[in-house]
């Protein structure tokens, strides 16, 4: 599994986007008051993310943003 942070993030948050009723990027992206191409390229880990910005997706994705940081659940084949 690749070990970068910002890689293991956008992961989690496509993880949890994807259980959270199949909700597509624009949907979470319109949530979070954020650009669609910005939340595509934190998950494919090509954003550095800011506080205000993982808050944001926490709470459009009803987590708390201690729950994006929680890696294990990921698939390990990466």
């Amino acid at each position: 599994m690749n070990n970068d942070l910002k890689i293991l993030f956008g992961k989690k948050v496509r993880q949890v986007r994807l259980l959270a009723g199949e909700m597509t990027q624009e949907e979470l992206a319109f949530a979070c008051e954020l650009h669609r191409t910005y939340v595509s390229d934190i998950e494919r880990g090509k954003r550095n993310v800011s506080l205000d910005n993982i808050q944001k997706l926490a709470t459009a994705l009803n987590v708390t943003p201690k729950d994006l940081f929680e890696f294990s659940t990921l698939d390990t084949k990466d």
